[in-house]
């Protein structure tokens, strides 16, 4: 089981930029994918971007390509969502997930952090 805590939430500006954190502890598989998903008040949760854990390969939501950016840090065991040219739109509960990359559904979520962006 992978445990995973969320950080780096905030109210911020649009136009501004925020750093979430992941920081992942357990049994950690170089095949593991990490993933941000978002839920805004009264939406479902959806997903915003991936990253494998071996090979850094990114996967981004149409939503939030080329402002958003997701990297990882093996060594310390984190992923990051470094997102810049917030928008309103992008108000919701961030949650970190993680999953073998042989499961199609992600088993293992933190517990969220909320960014919001005022206009």
């Amino acid at each position: 089981q992978v445990q995973l805590v969320e950080s780096g939430g905030g109210l911020v500006q649009a136009g501004g930029s925020l750093r979430l954190s992941c920081a992942a502890s357990g049994r950690i598989f170089s095949t593991y994918i990490m993933a941000w998903f978002r839920q805004a008040p009264g939406k479902e949760r959806v997903f915003v971007a991936r990253i494998s854990w071996s090979g850094g390969i990114t996967i981004y939501a149409d939503s939030v390509k080329g402002r958003f950016t997701i990297s990882r840090d093996s060594a310390k065991n984190t992923v990051y969502l470094q997102m810049n040219s917030l928008k309103p739109e992008d108000t919701a509960v961030y949650y970190c997930a993680a999953k073998s990359s042989g499961r199609f559904d992600y088993d293992n979520w933190g517990q969220g952090t909320q960014v919001t962006v005022s206009s």
